[in-house]
């Protein structure tokens, strides 16, 4: 099982290394190929599945740390203190918890290896549209466009969007 499939697919017949004495492998041999190859796309999608899932907890992370940094010392965060005038404290504490809440759905569907993992997935990309209607309302309410705070709006949409379509891109392209 050691052998690259391009060595595997042909087999010698007497162990010569002669171009004309080349036969392809037998059908047990072709199954026994495949079962490996399958076993290891299926290991290569968990262990990307959780580097993903890792990202996405440090950014939930980072969200809560931003939640209670703003509770105990409001305004101080540059990223919320554009909002100052225009938004209640606690409000930019419950969006930061509920955009941590869709990362975490998300978490979820990614570590879930069962059939009900896209629901989760469908949550995230809900709570991440709301999360992203209420940070942009605020940010059009700003004197100017502020580009250091874009992120705001689009992370919560842009994670639950990969997280949808990347399974379905990557099959896309497996069959190019």
């Amino acid at each position: 099982m050691r052998t690259t499939a391009t060595r595997r697919w042909w087999m010698r017949r007497d162990g010569c290394d002669d171009a004309d004495d080349v036969v392809p492998m037998d059908t047990q041999e072709q199954e026994e190929l495949v079962g490996s190859l399958e076993q290891k796309q299926a290991h290569h999608s968990r262990r990307w599945r959780r580097v993903f899932a890792g990202f996405l907890l440090g950014y939930a992370a980072f969200l809560v740390y931003a939640s209670f940094h703003h509770a105990w010392s409001p305004w101080e965060l540059r990223h919320h203190s554009y909002f100052m005038e225009d938004l209640p404290s606690p409000m930019v504490i419950f969006a930061d918890w509920i955009a941590a809440l869709g990362c975490l759905f998300a978490v979820k569907g990614l570590l879930q290896a069962s059939i009900s993992a896209k629901k989760w997935m469908w949550y995230s990309l809900y709570v991440g549209i709301a999360v992203s209607v209420f940070w942009t309302y605020y940010l059009l309410k700003l004197p100017r466009i502020r580009w250091d705070v874009v992120w705001l709006p689009l992370c919560p949409l842009m994670y639950a969007y990969f997280l949808l379509l990347g399974p379905a891109f990557l099959r896309e392209l497996m069959y190019l």
